[in-house]
């Protein structure tokens, strides 16, 4: 599943607390939370994404305050943040994590979410699954990550399936003039035909378009890798008791956590289980 990749180059690491919930005493252990400065939806330092909001819930749970380790989310992120000495800046958790991933301990899932499809509504396309025979003639905006990295699991996918030529790719390694929402900005714009993009990116950045948007959830074939992925928190190794105490409080606060998600545009599916 592509978050964010993981990447060669690295952000200086920070630590910055979030504003102390009311009534919340300073002395108490923070909750220290690994995150991207700048990958919206997801987080940002100016703490507008569904994850900034997710860790508050909690930390307001847990009855104590966030203090984030800011680390681009490339190559290194958990090495540099939860697996980190506690001189160097060490985090505890990170909010979204694929369950099962193996660089850190993760909780019971508290959303799944899939790769989609987005096109215009006024296009008349009724793109229902890789295989449809129209995607060999549209121009096709996916997310390559490169060489280096592991791609999304469509973009291998549509390469099985001979689809090569018409795809136009977007890098994923943002910047001032190729924001995180600049993918769906080409389907409003015409540029590109459709878009193959995770999720809650796709249910995020088509909400801020002037062109109404169509997302459809894509369906694994039978012999495709997953496009559709429960996600948990990532918990450092060893800490078996704060892990007990967030999949409490995840249970404790489910239904913000729902609205927190639906109100960011997330496409969501029901959990495995």
């Amino acid at each position: 599943m592509m978050v964010r990749p993981l990447g060669m180059l690295l952000m200086v690491c920070l630590v910055v607390s979030a504003p102390l919930l009311g009534g919340v005493s300073s002395e108490l252990k923070p909750l220290r939370v690994a995150a991207d400065p700048d990958n919206m939806p997801f987080t940002n330092s100016k703490l507008e994404g569904f994850e900034n909001r997710i860790a508050e819930l909690l930390a307001e749970e847990l009855g104590t305050l966030v203090e984030y380790v800011w680390w681009g989310q490339r190559r290194g992120f958990i090495r540099n943040t939860l697996k980190a000495t506690l001189d160097e800046g060490r985090g505890e958790i990170v909010i979204g994590v694929p369950k099962g991933y193996d660089l850190v301990s993760s909780t019971a899932p508290y959303y799944r979410s899939s790769y989609v499809f987005v096109y215009s509504a006024r296009s008349g396309f009724e793109l229902g699954s890789l295989d449809d025979p129209i995607l060999k003639y549209l121009k096709i905006g996916v997310h390559l990550i490169g060489n280096d990295y592991t791609n999304p699991p469509p973009v291998h996918e549509l390469s099985k399936r001979g689809i090569v030529e018409n795809v136009v790719g977007f890098t994923t390694f943002y910047h001032e003039e190729n924001t995180p929402g600049r993918i769906i900005e080409a389907v409003g714009s015409g540029e590109v035909d459709v878009a193959i993009v995770w999720g809650p990116i796709a249910g995020y950045y088509s909400g801020r378009q002037a062109e109404r948007l169509e997302i459809v959830p894509i369906p694994s074939g039978e012999d495709d890798l997953p496009f559709a992925f429960d996600i948990s928190l990532g918990v450092r190794y060893g800490e078996m008791d704060l892990k007990a105490r967030l999949e409490a409080a995840l249970q404790n606060r489910r239904a913000e956590i729902v609205q927190i998600l639906q109100s960011y545009g997330v496409p969501l599916l029901p959990l495995e289980n």
